[in-house]
């Protein structure tokens, strides 16, 4: 085998990339943060130090190019034909045909969530297959008290593994093979690997429904619709009473300081300023918001009559309830990339920008200050924490419109618009067209998007809220590094140091120890991360060992896809943690089972079928 020596820039690179999959794997720091950071200093470097070895010359123009990428066009164009589907609901007579299932025969009905959710998911983006059936499956599984634990987490691995069976399953394979071909490797088509999927997903899918609900403990999900609804309501100051005469501070330390006093009428014009050294006075009204138990606990404690706020006329008591019409529960799941994301509720003023209050949270981590303070307003939000907030349905419409946070919510289900079956038309065409070769999925893809908005499945506020900040750029700046790797010689280096760790092992071995690694960096950093960086190593090693680069090219696609360990290695993953009531420990509980069961799998038919 030829030695390579790495230069300066080779190793520089090589360190870069060694911190960009490390700040990768920090949630403190948003991926679109660290992945703008990288890409500047590549850039930089490159600019201040330009690269020149023989024929090959590395310059900034050579980084910038990953935002033209084919695959990176054809990840944003499915992106946006994805959010068609969602936004007409055309998915709609699935959850109901999933939810009846699960009425009558649970166990059975488990195995066919299953197989859907596989299917669907390697024609379109997992999110919303995922976001479709959580509130679902909460739903039924409850009705018919079939544990909640034992069938989310399985549904989103289930959509992990169909995602690994064509080209345009995740945004992975794209990568992959886009790289791939770029670096002088055959396309491969849109079901050249559905075969190893299907054999080993197939297992993988039976040990889902047969072994993972067994190896998962009760969870309770964290928010649910018996949590106390938070009412406005009127607290008319009572002569005589403990607040007659007192100050607003007075008043707020006789209720621990857990009274929210929205505003103060002294009379049917007179509004007073809520400062703390305002002296109340009978016939006064205090308008507040809170649980029915609190309210009748501060009625007592003040001395005051309570009123509903539209009903200023009769006291609450048994025969006049608290009533909240028109009010509904929803939970509300911070992403990385939403307006929520490493932000608290009072730094974006969500109650004021949304006409939603949030009552509880659940954090995936514990959350700094969250406990020091009790303020639901002041906790910085995480990836996978979830808000349980209440208002007006159309308020939470408004959020869902919004297009860029992502609520769940069991109370109303997907709009099915007569604009579905051309959504479905055209997503139809788009998979036909690249599955028989008619035209590039890049093409087909951006064709479907402009058939969506010309058919009015689509328009362009949609459009542009399906583009994910964080994917785009953690895509870019990989592209950025393996060009890098390529250029300066390190993924030939890399390369040959692995073949000469395991040069003495058959090939076969060698394929699979190269899975093991790619499925374990997955699981660490981000997916598209480990494929990019993977796909020239591993095109490099096929090249030392003489063999045809395909297996090798296949086996960081596997690799890269079995992102099951952990609740940060997919961000499907990150949205079960919290709505399903998870625990980290849950996801190695079934993860690395899983792992190891596909891994064999994969060890055996990839050898056999391109006879290593």
């Amino acid at each position: 085998m030829q030695s390579i020596t790495p230069d300066v820039h080779g190793i520089a690179v090589l360190l870069l990339t060694a911190i960009a999959l490390f700040l990768f794997t920090r949630d403190r720091l948003p991926l679109e943060t660290s992945s703008f950071g990288i890409l500047v200093v590549l850039v930089l470097g490159f600019h201040l130090f330009p690269y020149v070895r023989g024929d090959i010359s590395l310059g900034p123009s050579d980084f910038f190019a990953g935002f033209g990428n084919e695959a990176l066009i054809t990840i944003c164009a499915l992106l946006m034909v994805g959010k068609a589907l969602e936004t007409t609901g055309a998915l709609q007579p699935l959850a109901t045909v999933v939810s009846n299932a699960w009425s009558t025969r649970p166990v059975l009905a488990l195995l066919v969530t299953l197989v859907a959710a596989a299917i669907l998911s390697a024609f379109m983006n997992n999110t919303p297959i995922v976001v479709l059936l959580m509130p679902i499956l909460v739903g039924v599984s409850m009705r018919v008290q079939f544990p909640v634990s034992g069938v989310m987490l399985p549904m989103g691995l289930a959509t992990i593994i169909g995602g690994m069976s064509t080209t345009i399953g995740t945004s992975t394979n794209l990568l992959v093979v886009g790289i791939s071909n770029d670096l002088g490797l055959e396309q491969l088509g849109m079901f050249d690997f559905m075969l190893p999927v299907v054999l080993v997903g197939g297992v993988g899918i039976l040990f889902l429904w047969l072994v993972a609900p067994k190896l998962l403990p009760d969870r309770i999900p964290p928010l649910a619709d018996t949590s106390p609804r938070v009412f406005s309501s009127q607290l008319h100051i009572k002569e005589g009473g403990f607040a007659d005469g007192k100050t607003l501070s007075e008043v707020l330390a006789k209720t621990g300081g857990r009274m929210r006093i929205d505003r103060v009428q002294r009379s049917e014009s007179l509004f007073l300023a809520k400062l703390p050294s305002v002296v109340l006075l009978p016939g006064d009204r205090l308008f507040v918001k809170d649980s029915p138990d609190n309210l009748k606990h501060y009625e007592n404690l003040l001395g005051a009559t309570l009123y509903n706020i539209s009903d200023a006329e009769h006291p609450i008591d048994d025969d006049t309830p608290l009533k909240a019409e028109g009010q509904q529960l929803a939970e509300v799941v911070v992403t990385r990339g939403s307006p929520l994301h490493l932000r608290s509720l009072a730094a974006i003023r969500f109650s004021a920008s949304y006409g939603l209050l949030p009552l509880a949270i659940h954090t995936a981590r514990s959350a700094p200050g969250a406990q020091e303070t009790g303020d639901l307003n002041s906790i910085r939000l995480r990836a996978g924490d979830v808000l349980l907030v209440q208002g007006t349905g159309d308020s939470i419409d408004a959020l869902k419109a919004s297009g860029n946070i992502l609520v769940l919510d069991g109370t109303t289900n997907l709009p099915h618009t007569q604009k579905a079956s051309a959504a479905l038309a055209v997503m139809a065409f788009v998979v036909l067209s690249a599955a028989t070769g008619l035209m590039p999925i890049s093409i087909s893809a951006l064709l479907g998007v402009g058939l969506m908005l010309a058919l009015g499945s689509l328009n362009w506020r949609d459009a542009a809220g399906a583009l994910s900040t964080p994917v785009i750029m953690i895509i870019v700046t990989s592209l950025a590094l393996g060009k890098a790797l390529i250029g300066t010689g390190m993924a030939d280096y890399l390369a040959l140091g692995f073949v000469g760790l395991v040069e003495d092992l058959p090939i076969s071995v060698i394929l699979s120890a190269f899975i093991l690694i790619m499925t374990i960096l997955t699981n660490v950093v981000s997916n598209s991360a480990a494929a990019v960086i993977g796909t020239p190593i591993a095109i490099s090693i096929a090249k030392q060992l003489g063999v045809g680069p395909e297996p090798f090219v296949l086996a960081v696609l596997f690799g890269a896809n079995m992102s099951f360990a952990t609740p940060f290695g997919y961000q499907t993953n990150l949205l079960i943690l919290s709505a399903g009531g998870y625990r980290f420990s849950d996801f190695m509980r079934v993860g690395i089972p899983l792992i190891v069961v596909m891994w064999i799998g994969f060890s055996i038919v990839l050898p056999l079928l391109y006879k290593l």
